[in-house]
């Protein structure tokens, strides 16, 4: 009898003992790409440890993970995905993960192969655009700033090269995989690129392209965002973490670190 009171009593202890550990834990686990996402999670790491929080990052090098985790409780945040992307995640997977906060977008740019301007652009020329339909609007939306196309108003964020409906340059619009983009400007006279993939590339939208989209721009509508499960906005924790991704301290580092290629959007 007297050995199983000791059982009972040391299991109650380490429960108790387990439970506290919960409590007094103020890591915050949050899921990210490598570039920039993770780099600008470790700025907000060190304004985030000011308020007493800790921040575990894990990176993924896809954009499927990130999602699973989090809705399966493994992540307590993610960063690493713009809003219509999120939005389609949760459409297709029946998930119900929210946008707590728009940190940064990067721009889309036009980035000269054969061509070196739009001026000197000649009828005929070949552009490469990503393949995936979101970005593929927004290269076309980016496109048609330009003056180069006319896409059809109701085709929205979900338009292809089929909704063009005006092109009096008979420009050879060439849908590309995103990732091959920059790979391609050799053989195409201007290529859309995805602002990841170009500073992957070596690309600065800022210095390189001849043309990139402006932050009033369709390409705000593509704000990367810091997503959680619906119900955990109001985790003081949470709320911690965007004000520092939000701070004086991690805009500095955007703009001095990466020049015009990630604009804060905050």
């Amino acid at each position: 009898m007297k050995k199983l009171l000791s059982i009972l009593l040391v299991a109650t202890l380490s429960l108790s003992l387990l439970a506290g550990c919960g409590k007094s834990k103020n890591t915050i686990v949050v899921g990210a790409s490598p570039t920039p996402h993770a780099e600008i999670l470790k700025v907000a790491q060190g304004v985030l440890e000011k308020q007493g929080y800790k921040m575990e990052i894990k990176e993924f090098s896809d954009y499927i993970q990130p999602n699973v985790a989090l809705a399966d409780g493994t992540l307590d945040a993610n960063y690493f995905q713009h809003f219509p992307y999120l939005e389609d995640y949760n459409a297709e997977n029946g998930t119900d993960l929210i946008s707590m906060a728009a940190i940064h977008y990067e721009p889309f740019g036009i980035y000269p192969g054969k061509t070196t301007s739009l001026a000197k652009l000649r009828d005929g020329a070949t552009i490469s655009v990503p393949n995936d339909t979101t970005n593929e609007a927004r290269a076309l939306a980016l496109l048609e700033d330009q003056g180069l196309i006319t896409i059809d108003p109701d085709a929205g964020l979900k338009a292809t090269v089929q909704d063009i409906i005006d092109n009096p340059h008979g420009l050879k619009i060439q849908e590309i995989e995103a990732a091959q983009l920059a790979r391609s400007l050799q053989d195409v006279d201007l290529a859309v690129i995805n602002g990841n993939y170009a500073i992957q590339a070596g690309l600065n939208a800022a210095s390189d392209a001849i043309a990139i989209e402006g932050k009033d721009s369709l390409g705000a509508t593509f704000a990367n965002v810091l997503a959680v499960r619906n119900g955990d906005e109001n985790r003081e924790d949470l709320k911690a973490l965007v004000a520092a991704l939000q701070s004086d301290e991690v805009r500095a580092y955007i703009e001095e670190t990466f020049q015009g290629a990630v604009v804060p959007m905050f």
